[in-house]
């Protein structure tokens, strides 16, 4: 069973006070305090495994749970049972949650554990978790959530692709009609914050049979970061289009887009170092047609990067390829982008952007 110390702190530790389980007959775990429970769970999981899981928690959770274990006494079997089913149950709630949503971890919880147990744990969860806006359709095909909203305002399609996931808010995105692609691209970019009301508006024309899930507080969504991770994931064609259109309505914005953006040709940004690095996670066929699209000053900044063997070679499997599809160059030229902004993320290579300055 997979533990975690959020589970610890949040499934079920609500504030209270109940007499001590120890070993005392028809004490119920539904009598217990949610610190109780927490105290039969860690002396059940052994003190290592409770050592790892304190590690996670605040100095005043460790001091109650301390205070907690050194009250407790013999524990019924039974007693550690239902403790350790109660957190299965939560632990299980919060995977169907977290790769579902709320609908789909009551559909499954109503099927395992019947309907009332379920709308018991949701309940105890969902008091404590943020929910996104949107969180319905997570679970929802691109294909068909394309359909769906393609007729939909430019305003509300920025609202709904804001709070997508980037990889599917960038299928939607490519999958638009040009003439939208870019409207859109500028409404989330210059999106600030929504308020609740109009979230809850846009959710319910959506999915009528949801009830909305969204905080009472202003939820921050969109702005260029937004964009630029979305426009990261389309493809090259749609990424160009979508900026030379900018650049002719609002030529600020599509430069301040363009600084933050990770483009194949940035690998001629690098340091020799960093560009070893990348090459030696990228497949040889997939390096091969991405150069066959930029020009010799990104081609040559690779090659000196090689020994004169590999470059040889590499030269000699970019003129066997022939003509390749522009689509087949940027694809693979894709694959070489997400390796590089991999080892960005991971602090293996720094990507300049021409704002930056750097000191050895």
């Amino acid at each position: 069973m997979a533990l975690s110390a959020k589970t610890v702190k949040s499934g079920g530790l609500k504030p209270g006070v109940a007499p001590a389980p120890g070993g005392k007959k028809g004490v119920k775990v539904k009598d217990l305090s949610g610190r109780q429970k927490a105290a039969i769970f860690l002396v059940t999981l052994g003190s290592e495994i409770s050592a790892g899981i304190f590690k996670h928690l605040r100095d005043d959770e460790i001091e109650t749970l301390t205070f907690e274990i050194a009250r407790l006494d013999t524990v019924e079997p039974d007693m550690k049972d239902q403790v350790l089913m109660e957190f299965q149950e939560l632990m299980m709630a919060q995977d169907f949650i977290s790769s579902g949503g709320i609908e789909y971890a009551r559909e499954l919880l109503e099927k395992a554990l019947g309907s009332q147990k379920a709308i018991d744990i949701i309940n105890r969860l969902t008091s404590s978790l943020q929910v996104r806006p949107f969180d319905f359709i997570r679970r929802t095909d691109p294909a068909h959530l394309l359909n769906f909203i393609q007729q939909e305002h430019p305003q509300t399609i920025a609202l709904i692709l804001a709070y997508l996931e980037p990889l599917k808010a960038g299928y939607i995105l490519q999958k638009l009609p040009q003439d939208v692609q870019a409207d859109v691209a500028k409404r989330i970019a210059k999106m600030d914050r929504t308020s609740p009301e109009v979230l809850r508006e846009v959710e319910r024309v959506l999915e009528k049979k949801l009830s909305t899930l969204a905080s009472e507080d202003f939820t921050a969504a969109g702005g260029v970061d937004s964009i630029v991770e979305i426009l990261n994931l389309v493809d090259r064609g749609t990424e160009k289009k979508i900026i030379e259109t900018l650049e002719e309505e609002d030529s600020e914005l599509a430069e301040e887009i363009k600084r933050k953006m990770l483009v194949f040709e940035d690998i001629a940004r690098l340091d020799q170092k960093s560009i070893q690095k990348v090459l030696r996670e990228v497949d040889n066929q997939d390096l091969a047609k991405a150069l066959k699209g930029v020009d010799d000053d990104v081609r040559n900044k690779i090659f000196e990067c090689m020994s004169k063997r590999a470059a040889t070679m590499l030269r000699e499997d970019i003129e066997y390829l022939g003509l390749v599809r522009l689509k087949d160059v940027e694809e693979a030229q894709q694959k070489i982008v997400a390796i590089m902004r991999h080892l960005e993320e991971e602090g293996e290579i720094i990507i300049s952007r021409e704002e930056e300055e750097f000191v050895q």
